[in-house]
């Protein structure tokens, strides 16, 4: 199995990191296509209340040794060039990025098809769970959909 690389943020992930992160690619000439997944804290409605931000906790090491098994078996599955995953921990607000997954690859196929079972994987198999804050401070677990 492949290193065990770190995927996570203390806070929200800035435009800025998102944006050096595609920059760094552009000298990589073999890549044509790139597919991106940003996930943002929504504002949604409960019945105690709106949703002002998200608490993320995790298992560290477990996550980690489970987001390794994904990389490693979505680069033996799709001919991808590049896979990042980076997740956020603590206290993220409704807007704010909290989760991005940077796929690429020759061709577009495999850089979305790649992206979209690494969000997937990612929502389904790691050891992250987030804590809804609501407007009365109040708070209750969220279930990944």
């Amino acid at each position: 199995m492949s290193q065990a690389k770190n995927i996570f943020v203390q806070g929200p992930i800035s435009p800025e990191t998102i944006a050096a992160s595609i920059a760094s690619h552009s000298s990589k000439t073999e890549i044509g296509a790139h597919s991106i997944f940003l996930g943002q804290i929504r504002q949604d409605e409960q019945p105690q209340g709106s949703v002002t931000a998200i608490e993320y906790t995790t298992y560290e090491t477990m996550a980690l040794d489970a987001a390794a098994l994904i990389r490693e078996d979505l680069f033996s599955k799709y001919p991808i060039k590049c896979l990042h995953i980076y997740h956020s921990l603590g206290l993220i607000k409704t807007g704010e990025i909290c989760l991005f997954v940077f796929v690429s690859a020759a061709h577009r196929q495999a850089a979305t098809a790649a992206c979209h079972e690494a969000v997937e994987r990612i929502k389904s198999e790691l050891p992250v769970w987030g804590k809804e804050i609501l407007e009365n401070n109040t708070s209750i677990w969220k279930t990944n959909t």
